[in-house]
């Protein structure tokens, strides 16, 4: 998933298949799955325990959204088809559809029954039957049957955005048995992750689509079944989706407490200094502050200060993935990693977190910070025993360059322009064959060295300019260039670009993903997000022995030491993380007294309306 960026921003003889989130008893029926097959909440739970089951239904929730995922954009929509590469989709669009089932964000990754009331799995892990709850409709009356199940799922994987069909390429299938059992059948030794994603993903009527193309970008609104239809929009600006007052689901256990707004819209800005003016009027009601310095120093308003808007530090125990300039590899410039490394001595972290973000942030060094995934110091005895196990795959000095401390950025002396650690670019840049010809960076046949750092919008120019600025003392041009965020996300599909800023977020249990992030065939399949463009056969050994890990231990180690291979490739420039969500918000709201769950904001799926007194 896409996060707005944190600053002024998933052997010598093959191995079993990986453990399937299998029901206790071979081939019975089970109402949840998770990657490990651990559950917290048994068959018969009633509510999730982060939720207020009774809470007040009614009133509206407003917000900039702070996520996105496929084609959607930060910046504007004309699109409300979400799960093609075609056109920028409306942020929330998911609100519109059911799912087989639905996560419980206390859990790392269990998901439990929605459309699906139970699933049942074969015993070598390669068949999952869901049997469908009879009562499923689509928002105009029509029964939600197996056969919808199956043609979404084949659609997705056929005509879906690359992701998705990066993310189900080992499910070889989806069948209907009947109205109410869908069948989906994976590859054997298929990560263990695969199920629960094609369990998460939109249900489409079949009947819409046999009048119109799935793979149209359009603004008809679609037929969905789920708790929200989509209300009023203007393209660019922003879209409501109004509550459905006949939600076939409401009363199941898993949307107790949730879907609580009658209202919930997202609004656009091109401009984030625009969009926090529009809030402090009160033009939307909820904002993830994701700027240091307006969140220390523009949060000094009347409405404020009158205690009409609170503000809130939460804990964010989620991994805060990967955010920085993401070098494309696509470019021969950047095709030595000596060169890579050497860009990463000119951005000084410590005095732009000092005089840009006011000390609110700490360095990302791993693709999985925040989380018991990154690799730290030397490699340990289980690090090490897979590396042995995979020796007849990583040569000696793999293993060797793998074993000892992860690459992590350098720490600056905070001046701005640490000229140790300039120079110690420079060495790097001579030892990759650039040398300074009247003043420019070239290579040997005399080329210059230029850097376009791309963006859509200006958030971050303020901190990539000193890092400019580093850069050119290097004898490298570099420049800042702002295009419209259609033509930005154009050419990130197509790896039209020299650098620029994501943030991805990986899952707290990672598998398939991993692939579309840094697997060698994501590399050439336009919209994924192997930004970098790496195409590495360690990395890809690596990804695998993730994705076969049968345990949680197993999972971690695995994690570690693709980790360490990631960052030795120095594929990036890395950013900032903060381990909080920085929240601001009218006080018009409600929310659970019980803990908020560990591994989601959940917001605004649990909060409410506070309701307000009579007279």
């Amino acid at each position: 998933m896409l996060v707005r960026p944190r600053g002024a921003f998933a052997q010598s003889s093959p191995p079993a298949p990986a453990a399937a989130p299998a029901s206790p008893i071979p081939g019975g029926e089970v109402h949840g799955l998770s990657a490990f097959g651990d559950l917290k909440y048994p068959a018969d739970f009633k509510h999730f325990d982060y939720v207020d089951p009774e809470a007040a239904k009614g009133g509206s929730f407003s917000q900039v959204g702070s996520t996105a995922a496929f084609n959607q954009s930060f910046q504007t929509f004309n699109s409300l088809n979400g799960y093609i590469l075609k056109g920028d989709g409306a942020q929330g669009i998911d609100l519109i559809f059911d799912s087989l089932m639905v996560r419980a964000f206390d859990e790392p990754d269990a998901v439990y029954g929605l459309v699906a009331r139970s699933v049942s799995i074969s015993p070598d892990g390669t068949v999952y039957r869901f049997r469908l709850r009879p009562e499923a409709r689509f928002h105009d009356g029509t029964k939600l049957t197996a056969e919808d199940v199956a043609f979404s799922l084949n659609v997705l994987k056929e005509k879906g955005h690359p992701v998705i069909g990066q993310n189900l390429r080992q499910m070889e299938g989806a069948e209907a048995e009947g109205e109410e059992v869908a069948v989906v059948t994976f590859s054997p030794g298929r990560a263990r992750d695969v199920p629960l994603f094609a369990a998460s993903l939109p249900i489409f009527s079949r009947a819409y689509y046999s009048v119109k193309s799935f793979e149209d970008s359009s603004l008809d609104p679609p037929l969905g079944s789920g708790p929200y239809k989509v209300g009023r929009f203007e393209p660019g600006r922003y879209i409501a989706y109004e509550r459905v007052a006949d939600y076939w689901g409401a009363g199941l256990p898993v949307n107790a407490g949730v879907n609580n707004f009658d209202t919930l819209r997202y609004e656009y800005f091109r401009d984030r200094e625009v969009g926090f003016e529009a809030f402090k009027a009160r033009a939307y009601l909820f904002r993830q502050e994701f700027t240091a310095r307006t969140w220390a120093t523009g949060y000094d308003f009347p409405a404020l200060r009158e205690g009409k808007v609170k503000q809130a530090v939460l804990p964010d125990k989620t991994p805060s993935g990967a955010q920085g300039w993401f070098l494309n590899l696509r470019r021969p410039q950047f095709a030595d990693p000596r060169m890579r490394e050497a860009l990463s001595y000119a951005f000084d972290f410590e005095w732009t977190n000092k005089n840009l973000m006011f000390d609110l942030y700490r360095r990302t060094t791993s693709f999985f910070e925040n989380s018991d995934l990154k690799a730290e110091g030397p490699a340990g005895p289980q690090e090490i025993a897979l590396m042995e196990r995979l020796g007849d795959k990583l040569s000696a000095a793999d293993i060797a360059a793998l074993t000892g401390e992860p690459w992590t950025p350098p720490v600056s002396d905070g001046s701005g322009q640490d000229r140790t650690l300039l120079r110690k670019a420079t060495h790097l840049l001579r030892e990759a064959g650039w040398v300074i010809k009247d003043g420019r960076l070239v290579d040997p046949q005399g080329q210059a060295l230029t850097i376009e750092f791309l963006d859509d919008e200006n958030g971050l120019e303020r901190h990539t300019a000193p890092f400019i600025k580093n850069l050119k003392l290097l004898g490298i041009e570099a420049h800042f260039r702002l295009v419209d965020s259609p033509q930005y996300q154009r050419r990130l599909n197509d790896f039209d670009f020299d650098a620029t800023v994501r943030r991805f977020s990986v899952s707290t249990v990672p598998g398939e993903s991993l692939r579309n992030y840094f697997g060698s065939r994501a590399a050439a399949t336009p919209g994924s997000n192997n930004l970098s463009g790496i195409q590495d056969p360690v990395v890809d050994l690596l990804i695998e022995q993730v994705i076969l890990a049968d345990t949680r231990d197993k999972l971690r180690t695995a994690c570690h030491v693709l980790d360490r291979r990631l960052r030795a490739g120095r594929y990036w420039v890395p950013h900032w993380y903060s381990a909080e969500f920085r929240i601001a918000f009218w006080d018009e709201f409600g929310w659970p007294s019980v803990p908020r769950p560990a591994y989601d904001r959940a917001i605004p799926g649990i909060w409410s309306a506070r309701q307000k007194s009579a007279g």
